[in-house]
């Protein structure tokens, strides 16, 4: 369904459709995509298509590729052209986008090879330009691109025209922005193994496209949409240019639209409806503008900001001021699994049972005491029964140093217990010749990523030890949706619901922890979350899960906005110290994480900085003065359907 349908002035320059999830944003673009093509077929015509890589539209091709499986449709009267690849590229290299569209997309279906054109990442220097004139030509003698199919960069590209491309750039070789070569560290995994340049269609070239659909998923990509829908046309912004083109359209999901005026600040716009949360959002928006604690607000200040009809038709500034001040108020506590023998009618949590059961969720072995170490420390000193379980082994995030200095011990170590050698020796002569041979994004060993999950597990019970649970609350479930070697994860499947239901019977839990930091470059915390809220989908009936609640963190990737909170837990600086020593015990993951995404931070400085940044906005609205806080949603599911 088309979510966030406003009446309101529109800021937009360029249609916008904001969809619940990638999900359902990629079905409706593939099922535009395969009308166009049936309509073709019908009239004994060819379509040509222009298609993109990267992470955004392996949703599309894969639905594309079940409505040919189970639809039948038929891709045979299809040309594509991709947009770009990188230069030098071997094309069966891994990185490759020649691999990439024939692993996610033509592979499965029944185009004519023929019909398919990728740049070539082996032309020589000195030919270059010919090959790309050549590939203009191309697409001109198959009658233009129908349907082109754009991602967007976080520096604003489109293909690979970084900041600076001109509105009259066609296909081309062109420098890669250290922006665009950082967020390609997930595939070739080193910065300095990321090809500094690329062969892409140009501006011109993207123009001439019959019809144009831009997709974003993420945060990561909410700023950046925002420029290029709502701001000027500028070369700093390529995406920007696409505000002239008639037939171009952004296909958003709730995240990527999240700074779009119109979801951000309606009240900017035109007339909206509304709601406590709206106003509480309005309220905590005017405070920060004019740097105001929300108690001095007064009706000249709503006025002046654009906000006079809420004062109209709801209440005077000082009632509305002491609404909103008491609902942040009542999310401050101390006591995260509830205060004992106390009134929690305006507490976050309930006060009974007193002693809770409690599992922390964590989708790396490292983001619970990342995203919510202060309040897992707390929680355990409170007297809470406390589990934590990893869902994946986080084994692709390990520098391949580290795992042969880790092979190397164990072979030099083991004479000294009076082990037998020979497996020991087989295995150190084969994952020392693959990590010393091994090439840029090449997959691991088997036996390689497992000495890699297990440096991740070590480091994990290092980092609970530090929280102070025990051994045998700590879980580690090794969901096989992450195990395919690479950045790109594989689909959550039955088996890993099924690993995560059976833990939650084992405990039964009162309280559940889990990231809704969606902002994870790889989206494994969203998979993650969904195998959690999936699992709790098949324990409906089950008599634990009536008193079973569901609070959601952020913090390694972003925070939840002030207006968002339900649940602040203020952390102590001795607190804070404790927090950063069970980060800390993470070594792998110190000073340089092989992913470590759009923030050149650590990560313990990116939580340390949220946290204090989050109680230094509490602060600014007039609320206490902590030294940090971490913060928290409650997941709102209905409870009789579960």
């Amino acid at each position: 369904m088309d979510l966030l349908k406003y009446q309101l002035r529109s800021t937009e320059k360029i249609p916008v459709r904001i969809w619940e999830n990638p999900k359902e944003a990629s079905k409706h673009v593939a099922r535009s995509i395969a009308l166009a093509v049936r309509q073709k077929q019908q009239d004994g015509e060819s379509i040509v298509l222009g298609l993109a890589t990267g992470s955004t539209p392996i949703l599309l091709y894969r639905e594309l590729v079940r409505i040919h499986r189970e639809e039948e449709l038929s891709f045979s009267n299809v040309i594509t052209f991709n947009l770009d690849e990188y230069y030098p590229m071997q094309p069966e290299d891994a990185r490759s986008y020649m691999r990439f569209m024939h692993e996610y997309f033509f592979d499965h279906i029944d185009i004519n090879p023929k019909n398919i054109h990728i740049p070539d990442g082996t032309v020589s220097m000195d030919q270059v330009e010919a090959y790309c004139q050549e590939y203009e030509e191309k697409i001109e003698a198959a009658g233009g691109i129908d349907i082109q199919i754009l991602g967007i960069g976080r520096t604003g590209h489109i293909g690979f025209n970084e900041p600076g491309s001109w509105e009259g750039s066609k296909t081309r070789l062109v420098k890669l922005d250290n922006i665009t070569r950082r967020d390609a560290i997930k595939d070739f995994f080193e910065f300095d193994k990321v090809p500094y340049r690329a062969v892409t269609m140009g501006i011109a070239s993207i123009f001439k496209a019959k019809s144009i659909y831009l997709m974003a998923y993420g945060m990561h990509k909410a700023d950046v949409v925002k420029r290029a829908v709502e701001g000027q046309i500028t070369p700093a912004c390529p995406a920007s240019y696409l505000q002239k083109h008639d037939h171009v359209r952004f296909i958003l999901d709730q995240a990527a639209a999240q700074s779009l005026t119109k979801v951000r600040t309606p009240w900017q716009v035109g007339l909206c409806s509304w709601t406590d949360d709206l106003i509480c959002r309005a309220t905590i928006w005017l405070s920060l503008k004019t740097g105001k604690p929300i108690l001095k607000l007064t009706d000249e200040d709503y006025s002046e900001h654009g906000l006079s009809d809420l004062i109209v038709e709801h209440d005077s500034a000082y009632n509305i001021n002491i609404k909103i001040f008491n609902r942040l108020q009542y999310t401050i506590t101390g006591w995260p699994g509830g205060k004992p023998n106390s009134d929690d009618s305006q507490r976050p949590e309930r006060a009974k049972p007193a002693k809770k059961r409690v599992i922390i969720f964590s989708p790396h072995p490292d983001d619970d005491v990342i995203s919510m170490g202060g309040t897992f420390i707390r929680l355990v000193e409170q007297g809470h029964e406390v589990h934590v379980a990893y869902q994946t082994s986080g084994n692709i995030a390990v520098h391949d140093h580290d795992a042969l200095r880790f092979v190397e011990f164990i072979e030099e170590f083991q004479p000294n217990l009076g082990l037998k050698t020979d497996k020991i020796n087989d295995l150190y002569k084969r994952a020392t010749k693959h990590l010393k041979r091994k090439q840029a994004g090449e997959k691991d060993l088997a036996e390689v990523r497992q000495i890699k999950g297990l440096i991740r597990r070590g480091e994990a019970r290092a980092g609970a030890r530090v929280c102070g649970i025990p051994d045998e609350n700590m879980h580690f479930l090794d969901l096989p949706f992450y195990e395919t070697g690479l950045s790109t994860k594989g689909s959550l499947s039955d088996k890993d619901v099924k690993i995560i239901s059976n833990l939650l019977q084992e405990v039964k839990p009162q309280q559940i922890y889990a990231a809704g930091d969606l902002a994870d470059p790889h989206g494994t915390h969203k998979v993650c979350l969904d195998a959690i809220l999936a699992a709790l989908d098949k324990s409906k009936g089950k008599d634990w899960i009536k008193d079973c609640w569901l609070w959601l963190y952020r913090g390694a990737w972003h925070e939840w906005r002030l207006d968002q909170i339900e649940m602040a837990v203020p952390i102590s600086p001795m607190e804070l110290a404790k927090k950063r020593k069970a980060i800390f015990m993470h070594q792998s993951q110190k000073d340089r994480p092989p992913f470590p995404g759009n923030d050149q931070r650590e990560f313990w400085e990116r939580a340390e900085d949220r946290n204090k940044e989050t109680a230094i906005g509490y602060h600014k609205l007039g609320l206490a003065n902590y030294e940090a806080i971490e913060a928290f949603v409650r997941w709102k599911f209905d409870k009789k359907n579960i």
